[in-house]
């Protein structure tokens, strides 16, 4: 398969006089194609935490020690790591790790002088992971999460370990405690910009995100804080399928009063969103040729025909957002075993992913069609009293129909026709399923009847044909024959009816 990559970019905007302290940075998607490249980041070490596949990694720029490193843009995680050389480091003697489903990274915790979407921060607590295969000199991640959710926090065991976000809101009191970001589609031909990063500043033309639901994030228990991420729960019904229906499901949070509430974590490091498996096959079951398989790599997928359109969409706050249709399937230039091209369904049952604390992991398939807005509130370490409550919000930004349309048609070209309404065996499911009892009820009503009528037969009274006669000794005369004509009959010209062999009605055919 092919691999191509976008050239990185690092843009810093210039900025209003009230918002001296805000910053926007562009962020960059580098694509990978192959399958064997979606791994996934099963959790980190002490912790349980999120999965990571990538078709398309967001990254910016940052320096530590006066070096550039190239990092992911990761709002499931809560830590800084980089690979590579930092002038002037420090050494904390600690260690620490991160987890993968394939491998694993871990190395000491090191201070160094961090510069960061136009901030300086002395000493920044950070993971020096070794250069490998996976992990390229030059490159690493910065983690966006709560800081509680931060691993490196709780091998300092002070706040000397604090995330890269956390000591900005600390020593710049005048910045508001928020984050947003964009993230474009570098398939999309109507998106221009790979995406955007603001720290305090709300992006230009995007003002009614202020004016969206503010969502509360869902907590986790006290004992399990370490777990924490920006989460927070679906409308009841919030994922309407292909079908314009919503779909039915029912939350693994015992905490959760409405039991048909999900909660969502939205991580802007996770390319295949993890959904509920039953989810995953309303949405994808009954397109034409959908098959869920066995990868090496991702676990069950979901492969389908790259040229289906399906549309689908969920409900945060009474507020729809609908998936672009390029976004609920991948083309990684994938093939079957016949060797037909295919596409990858977005919206993958959880696995790796599953976790007593949420649902389904939104990740860039999801983000991509939403402007995303985190405040911070009380998850800033050292934050005063006045601090509110961390909150979410969310702007649809996939709402002109004809345009996406055209986007699907420019890219995949015109879509194969299909009903979701009822193409497959899943809409026709209670039909069948009423039919089938239906059957076995009458089966079961002849069987019964063919019994009660061998039962009646054998009570007859004629004394030739009495069953209950004990059977001849063999060494005694035959009986004597009997003249059916004499009565009436006919004798026994043929053999009498034999009764037919009834199925069980639970036979596979029925």
């Amino acid at each position: 398969m092919r691999q191509a990559t976008l050239p990185l970019l690092l843009s810093l905007l210039a900025l209003p006089v009230d918002l001296a302290d805000a910053v926007r940075v562009g962020i960059t998607g580098r694509r990978s194609l192959a399958l064997s490249k979606l791994h996934r980041r099963a959790s980190l070490t002490g912790t349980t935490g999120l999965a990571d596949s990538s078709d398309i990694t967001y990254t910016t720029n940052i320096t530590l020690g006066g070096n550039s490193f190239s990092v992911i843009i990761d709002t499931g995680s809560s830590d800084l790591y980089v690979t590579g050389t930092v002038p002037g480091s420090k050494d904390t003697g600690k260690s620490a790790g991160v987890q993968y489903a394939i491998g694993q990274v871990q190395g000491p915790v090191m201070l160094g002088e961090l510069e960061f979407a136009g901030y300086s921060v002395g000493d920044q607590a950070y993971l020096d992971v070794p250069a490998s295969t996976s992990n390229i000199v030059g490159t690493g991640l910065v983690g966006l999460g709560p800081n509680n959710g931060s691993q490196v926090l709780q091998a300092l065991g002070n706040s000397s370990g604090d995330t890269v976000l956390n000591r900005i809101f600390q020593q710049n009191t005048s910045t508001p405690n928020f984050l947003t970001i964009l993230l474009g589609r570098d398939d999309d031909p109507s998106d221009n910009f790979p995406g955007d990063l603001t720290v305090g500043e709300i992006l230009p033309g995007y003002d009614a995100i202020t004016s969206q639901p503010k969502l509360n994030v869902s907590l986790v228990p006290v004992n399990d804080e370490g777990n924490q991420h920006w989460q927070t729960l679906l409308d009841a019904g919030g994922i309407i399928g292909p079908d314009g229906k919503a779909i039915d499901v029912e939350t693994a949070v015992e905490s959760t009063s409405n039991k048909n509430q999900l909660t969502a974590v939205f991580d802007s490091g996770f390319s295949l969103p993890q959904v509920p498996a039953s989810v995953s096959e309303a949405i994808y079951s009954d397109v034409p040729g959908a098959q869920l398989v066995k990868n090496s790599d991702l676990g069950e997928v979901w492969t389908i025909p790259c040229n289906v359109e399906i549309n689908i969409s969920f409900s945060f706050g009474g507020k729809t957002i609908p998936i672009h249709p390029l976004d609920t399937s991948l083309d990684l230039n994938a093939t079957d075993d016949n060797g037909n091209h295919i596409c990858i369904g977005a919206f993958q049952p959880i696995s790796t992913a599953a976790s007593p604390d949420f649902d389904m992991v939104l990740g860039m398939a999801f983000l991509r069609n939403t402007y995303f807005y985190v405040n911070y509130g009380d998850f800033v370490d050292g934050g005063t009293n006045q601090t509110a409550d961390p909150y979410i919000q969310l702007l649809s930004t996939t709402n002109d129909s004809s345009q996406v349309q055209a986007d699907f048609v420019k890219v995949r070209g015109n879509p194969q026709t299909w009903d979701p309404s009822g193409g497959g065996i899943r809409a026709h499911l209670p039909l069948i399923i009423g039919v089938s009892v239906a059957a076995g009820v009458l089966i079961l009503a002849l069987i019964a009847f063919f019994c009660l009528r061998n039962r009646r037969l054998r009570k007859t009274p004629a004394g030739f044909m009495n069953y209950q006669s004990s059977y001849q000794p063999l060494h005694e005369p035959a009986p004597p024959s009997y003249d059916m004509s004499s009565m009436g009959g006919g004798g026994y010209g043929h053999p009498p009816p034999q009764h037919a062999n009834y199925g069980n009605p639970w036979d596979a055919h029925y």
